[in-house]
């Protein structure tokens, strides 16, 4: 098909709009080991931050609520549903579970096993196994 060279390649961002930018940013570093991709100043108190896992093309957009409500009123702020993956989700889910992130029982389901996580702010993470 013509064009084809030229269509969507790979996910690059994912914004999530977080209460307190330096709690979202500690609870992505320091609970699930991802690394600052990026961060930088935007006005006095906000910054473009960008968090991932180590060798990951996508990355989490870490936005403030607060700021976005002020730029655009009519922006979508609720969360979005994120499926995450780990080769071994026993070991994830006890990595979590030590390090004090709350978390919903782990489900052995015919296809994987799989448990959701929340973040800083109570959003819901689901993370699957991937063989």
């Amino acid at each position: 098909k013509k064009g084809d060279d030229n269509m969507i390649k790979t996910i690059s961002k994912i914004t999530l709009y977080v209460h307190d930018q330096e709690e979202a940013e500690r609870f992505w570093v320091e609970k699930l080991d991802f690394k600052v991709k990026m961060k930088q100043p935007m006005g006095e108190n906000h910054y473009w931050l960008e968090v991932c896992p180590k060798d990951a093309q996508t990355s989490f957009v870490l936005y403030d609520k607060d700021m976005m409500k002020q730029q655009n009123p009519d922006t979508n702020l609720g969360h979005p549903s994120i499926l995450l993956s780990s080769p071994d989700v026993m070991f994830t889910f006890q990595m979590l579970t030590d390090r004090g992130v709350k978390v919903d029982p782990v489900v052995d389901m015919p296809y994987g096993k799989m448990f959701t996580f929340y973040d800083q702010d109570g959003n819901a993470y689901l993370l699957r196994e991937d063989k």
